[in-house]
This record gives C-alpha cells, structure tokens and sequence, in this order.
C-alpha cells in the first residue's frame, strides 16, 4: 500500500463502508469524500461525512500509517488544525490527532485491489494492463482517448504558443518553422527548424517564384554548399547563395547537423529540402488555405509536391544514383504533415480566435486519416485494441509514452477502471 493507492480507494469508494468506525468507536458515514487536493494542505477539500450523530463538513488527511502524521510534522502545521477526519490504513501510533477522530481501512480495502495495482506497477509487460483492459467498456476507452489527444496536443501547442509569442503573433511564420521541422521528420526535425529558423520568412517569399535561388537559400543555409562540386546544378546553387547570403547577411547552421546513416535514401535530408523549396515555391498564401482546408481530398493536393528535376537521379549532391526515380513526398508523409503540423495549427488558430466549431473540424481531419503504423500502435493492436485512425493512434501514443511506461495507472482511466472493477 502506498499514499497515491489510498488516495485512489478513498476517491473512489473502493472500501467496504459496512462497519466504519473511529479508533474512538464511532460510527462513520461516508456522505462525500471530498475533492482531491493537487496542491499544499489536506489530501482532500470540502468533504461531507457523520461521525456518530454529528455531520461535520471539511478537510481529510490520508497516510499510509498514522505515524506518517507525526513523520509530516503536521502537528506543527495550523493547515492541519481544522481537518474533520484522519484516514490511515494502518494505525501504528495511537493518539496521534488526539482532536480529529481517525479512521482505519486496512480491513475494509479488497486484497485483491491492492495485489492487482502492485501487479500492474511491477509487471515486465510493455503495457502494465495487459489482458485486463479487455475488461473495460469501449465507450469509456473511447472517451479518455479523446481526452489524451486534446492533452497530447496541449503539450505540443504551449510550445508552439511561445514560438508564436515570439514571431509577434505571425502565423505564417509559425506555419514556416513548424512546416519545415515537419519535413525533417523525426530524425532531422532540429536541423530543419534551426535552417527555417535561420532564414527569415521576408527573405523566402522574396525568391518563392525563383525555384533556383529558393533552393540555393535552403542548401546554403543548412550548410550543404560549402564542398567543391563536379555537378553543374550544386555549383550554380553555390554562386547564388554566395549573392544571397551577402545581401542579407546570412549565417547558414552547421552542415554537420544532417543525419544521413541508416535512413532510406528517399528520406534522406537532401531530398526532403528539396521538397520543401518545392512545398514553398508552389504554395500562394499557405497559411490561408491549410486553415480555411478541412477536407482530406482537398487538403492532399495542398501539400503533394516533388523535388526539382535534378533530384530524380541522385539522392545526394554529386552522386549518381543507379535508376532514375521522381522524388515525390509521397501519400504517407503527407498524411504525416497533416497529422504533426496542419490539424494540430488549424486546432490552435480555431482556441485562439475561440472557434469550437474549428476545433472540431481539426480533430476531423485526424479522424479521416488512417492510423500511424509504428512499434506502439503495433503493441496495441497485438493487445487486441483496434487502432482505426489518426486521431486514436495520436491519443494511444499519449497513453503509451506518458502513462504506461511511467506506470501511471492511477492518473489513467483504463487503469483506474480495471481496478474498480475489483471493488
């Protein structure tokens, strides 16, 4: 047993109420266990209980053991002072609140709910209710993975409210930077927000109609320009940075940022620059249409681009590559971008302006694409949970990466439930 355990049965009335007594040997009822307490003082707010014939209203305090109380030095504490019960689950000093009756549990509390948590904290398995979650009505899985995307996205978008805060409130600057960590995927997402980042957004849209200085501006700043080329196309991109970056006084990032190992060639940083010039080169007002865009059909063709013409035979500057082959971005990482930068800006733009029915059409949009295929959604599915969209997969991830390898079962409704179900 532990205080979070305690806590948790307490909250939730997982004892049996039959028989509740004082160390005093006063009659106890329970009328309402009160608000749990996230910050200093009292365990638990505003609770409602009778003690013999007198209905007293206030502050609970839990302990594992009553000795806990003395441990705390809450004898010396006047937040302590005017609490209405003391609950323990074990009273090993006696008198210890000689003014506030107390209350003991340790026979009252199911072995079975103790042993299941310490089952789910200790077990070995990738998600701690393995076997058990099967045990849970859909409707409420349904209902806490809603609640992990709205929390998966919070996260993310209080981040990306600083990066906002910081560009004077312009959305097309956010949309610039995020975008084009986006396209660095997982491996290269740094280096490709510290090259947007690098590049003021004015000096793009000045040379977006010119694809050759877009693309000399992006390679040049990401560092790629500074070798002695054999390939005409390099070169000529070499001698329009060498302009642009004087004119605009531009300090390009490290070209030793760029992860090349272990990755498939078509993912490699190159191309996927490429793509972005090609992403800005074709774009004509972006922001725009990516918010107004809440169509899946209407959004694919917005973000389907393919690198310049020289990239269908190399994958590297100066490099050849065996068979010709067009560089598209392809339906998957588009629905990636989607998934990682479009809904998740469009659902920030709708909380800012305060447009639930925005909000709700962003969330849509992850609901029209299919799930992410990686080794989390496939633990899920091995469990025997149906992963049908974007937009679950995006809560599992959540679940999987801020609960179960914490072994927080406590703070998630699943684990809350599969031990309810033992009460």
């Amino acid at each position: 047993m532990n205080e979070a355990l305690l806590q948790f049965i307490w909250q939730h009335s997982l004892y049996n109420s039959l028989g509740l007594v004082t160390t005093a040997g006063d009659v106890v009822t329970i009328i309402f266990p009160g608000r749990i307490n996230r910050d200093a003082g009292p365990d638990f707010l505003e609770a409602k209980i009778k003690v013999g014939s007198t209905i007293l209203v206030g502050n609970v305090e839990l302990h594992t053991r009553s000795s806990d109380w003395l441990r705390h030095g809450h004898q010396n504490d006047p937040a302590y002072k005017t609490l209405i019960l003391h609950v323990v689950y074990q009273n090993d000093v006696k008198e210890c609140t000689p003014n506030t009756p107390t209350l003991v549990l340790d026979k009252h509390i199911a072995p079975q709910i103790i042993s299941r948590y310490a089952g789910l904290v200790t077990t070995t398995q990738k998600l701690p209710c393995s076997g058990l979650h099967t045990t849970v009505r859909d409707i409420t899985k349904e209902g806490w993975l809603s609640r992990l995307l709205a929390e998966r996205w919070e996260q993310k978008l209080s981040d990306w409210n600083v990066l906002l805060e910081n560009s004077a409130d312009d959305w097309r600057n956010l949309l610039y930077w995020r975008m084009a960590a986006n396209f660095g995927f997982k491996t290269n997402a740094t280096p490709f927000l510290l090259l947007a980042q690098s590049l003021p957004l004015n000096v793009v849209t000045r040379h977006k109609d010119n694809l050759l200085q877009l693309e000399a501006l992006l390679f040049g700043q990401a560092g790629m320009l500074s070798n002695d080329f054999k390939d005409d196309y390099p070169r000529e991109l070499q001698r329009e940075y060498e302009y642009l970056q004087k004119k605009y006084k531009l300090k390009p990032i490290s070209g030793a940022l760029w992860k090349f190992l272990r990755m498939r060639p078509v993912n490699f940083p190159t191309i996927r620059i490429a793509q972005y010039a090609a992403l800005i080169h074709k774009s004509v007002h972006l922001f725009s249409q990516i918010i107004e865009v809440h169509s899946l059909a209407d959004m694919l063709p917005l973000l389907d681009v393919k690198a310049s013409s020289y990239w269908d035979t190399h994958y590297r500057f100066d490099t050849l590559q065996e068979l010709p082959s067009v560089k598209s971005i392809g339906k998957s990482s588009v629905e990636n971008i989607i998934i990682n930068t479009v809904a998740p800006i469009q659902f920030l733009y709708a909380a800012r302006q305060d447009t639930v029915s925005m909000q709700e059409r962003a969330l849509q949009l992850l609901e029209a694409i299919p799930a992410e295929k990686n080794n989390i959604t496939r633990i899920w599915q091995e469990e025997g949970w149906s992963v049908n969209s974007a937009a679950q997969s995006q809560a599992l991830l959540q679940l999987y990466n801020n609960y179960c390898t914490a072994k927080r079962c406590l703070d998630c409704t699943i684990g809350l439930n599969v031990l309810k179900i033992v009460k």
